[in-house]
């Protein structure tokens, strides 16, 4: 678990947080069992075409690919599951969400505690675009990817920063794993960015990774995180980075998600 104090949210709900925050927004996912995901909080992405990466699947707002699921191992017992699954002929379907038009924050801590995949092909995400982008185009929004994992690499957590001269293959990342060297499908783990004007930190259970600031750009390249930003979680197959599922592939994946939580970061760290 992550290594903050325990704090007891003014919306009724147990936080691990930084000392000194105060929650802004949450999906605890605790809705009945076989329900779709809030569609207070969540929108869907739909559709095939590749997604700009060249991926497989198409994304549905079908129960088969995102629903509640109940889970002994989350917090409350109640998951969102995140489905893809193989469907024929040779084709695949999954979902990602999105808080887009719902919700926007601009810095903060930013986490979710989730249970990721495991497989060739399979590409799981946890992420942030510029709510500017329908103005502005990509990747001059800003993209913060706060867990990415190739199914092949189980072990292996990505964290990415994407903006202008730094986009794509260019993206400014860093990877990391657990002390033990677990595969990070066996249990629930707790991925987060804090954001501040200064800067971005990722961190794996509370354990900061990696650390981005303005002065690490390229050369001439400009910081683009001042704006809201909203939120995104999805399941993607194939692709060009993480490559085609293979024989191995074993379908459906799951990428099962506890909680997403918004939080204030404290004042010094904030100003």
């Amino acid at each position: 678990m992550p290594r903050f104090p325990l704090l007891t949210a003014l919306f009724g709900w147990p936080l691990f947080a930084l000392a000194g925050s105060e929650p802004i927004w949450s999906d605890e996912f605790n809705q009945p069992v076989g329900s779709a995901p809030d569609p207070a909080r969540w929108a869907h992405d739909l559709g095939a075409g590749g997604w700009g990466n060249n991926e497989l699947q198409t994304y549905t707002a079908a129960r088969e690919n995102s629903s509640i699921v109940a889970d002994p191992a989350a917090l409350d017992g109640r998951a969102l599951a995140i489905r893809a699954l193989r469907s024929d002929p040779g084709g695949y379907t999954s979902a990602r969400l999105k808080t887009e038009s719902k919700f926007a924050v601009t810095y903060g801590r930013i986490e979710a505690r989730m249970k990721l995949t495991r497989g060739r092909g399979v590409w799981p995400a946890f992420w942030m675009l510029g709510g500017n982008k329908p103005k502005v185009g990509w990747p001059t929004c800003g993209e913060i990817d706060i867990m990415e994992q190739l199914g092949h690499e189980p072990a292996k957590l990505h964290g990415t920063l994407h903006g202008p001269g730094y986009s794509g293959q260019n993206g400014l990342s860093a990877a990391t794993t657990l002390p033990t060297g677990a595969a990070l499908s066996a249990a629930y783990h707790v991925y987060a960015v804090d954001w501040s004007p200064e800067k971005i930190a990722w961190s794996l259970d509370g354990t900061a990774y990696f650390t981005l600031t303005p002065a690490q750009l390229p050369a001439g390249a400009r910081w683009v995180f001042d704006e809201p930003a909203f939120l995104l979680l999805n399941l993607a197959v194939g692709g060009n980075w993480p490559g085609n599922p293979d024989v191995t592939t074993t379908f459906p994946q799951t990428l099962l998600v506890d909680y997403v939580r918004v939080y204030t970061l404290p004042q010094e760290t904030s100003r």
